[in-house]
């Protein structure tokens, strides 16, 4: 557990996945990322869906950031993806940290993409799908949802609308309108290098903070500005938002939270050449 002013933050992993090394590296050369993240026999690096619980000691919210790949994972897709989902999932990590999925009270959704929108819903008792956080508001970027329920050819293969469709006539859904504040020392970035709106909260407090990376850095491996995935819909704009995200890293010696990264949930940087790099890893 990390103390973040009025918040008590838990990493949570839901499971894991791979996906294509040259992918996850864009026009990165393998031999400079290979030592990094090594990839499988099929080229896939070995990643996790990695969520944020938080607590508001102050005012008793409990917020969850992203729900993780969810469970419906079957036939091409569980091969194609290498899911493993052995260690019991979300669900499963929450009850450790002694928080049930009624307790959830705000779900942020950094983005729609399915490893991280995978467990908004489950099977419910009769097999029809159910919201997983029945009394969480889920706050979801204005331009994120409609992009995910028209998204584009190069990116359509990222979105599952079954995995949010409940959510189109709820009244537990809300649109949020770009860098708005949603809860006290909560605020949002809104990131548009890897996919429309993609929102990623910084929790403050302490003269410190703590920024959930989401895919815009998945892992400490991508911590070089011009190291952007192949998915990235505008990779330039990525590079410029990275640029930022560290400065300010290293300005507050903040901590960047990683959804991906196996072998890390977070960071503190360093300075080195006039550039920042890796310091040292945080544990949640």
């Amino acid at each position: 557990m990390l103390r973040i002013g009025r918040y008590e933050l838990w990493a949570v992993e839901d499971g894991s996945f791979a996906l294509d090394g040259g992918a996850m590296f864009g026009q990165v050369p393998r031999p400079l990322w290979e030592p990094l993240l090594r990839p499988d026999e099929r080229h896939r690096v070995r990643l996790v869906a990695r969520c944020l619980l938080a607590r508001d000691r102050d005012a008793g919210r409990i917020i969850l950031v992203d729900a993780g790949l969810g469970a419906r994972w079957s036939g091409a897709r569980l091969d194609r993806y290498g899911v493993d989902l052995s260690g019991g999932g979300l669900e499963a990590g929450l009850a450790r940290l002694g928080v049930a999925r009624e307790e959830v009270t705000d779900l942020v959704l950094s983005h729609l993409h399915l490893e991280h929108a995978g467990g908004v819903t489950r099977p419910g008792p009769d097999g029809a799908p159910v919201l997983s956080f029945p009394r969480a508001v889920h706050h979801v970027q204005r331009e994120a949802w409609h992009w995910a329920l028209a998204p584009t050819e190069k990116d359509r293969d990222s979105f599952r609308p079954e995995d949010f469709a409940l959510l189109a006539h709820s009244a537990q859904l809300h649109l949020v309108e770009g860098e708005e504040p949603l809860f006290p020392d909560v605020e949002l970035i809104v990131s548009e290098g890897h996919t429309a709106g993609q929102q990623l909260p910084r929790f403050r407090g302490d003269g410190s903070h703590l920024t959930c990376c989401g895919d815009l850095i998945p892992t400490h491996a991508h911590l070089r500005s011009s190291w952007v995935s192949a998915y990235d819909l505008h990779p330039l704009t990525s590079i410029e938002e990275k640029k930022v995200l560290l400065a300010e890293a290293l300005e507050d010696d903040g901590i960047l939270f990683f959804d991906h990264d196996a072998a890390m949930a977070a960071c503190r940087l360093r300075e080195e050449g006039g550039r920042p790099v890796f310091r040292e890893a945080v544990a949640l």
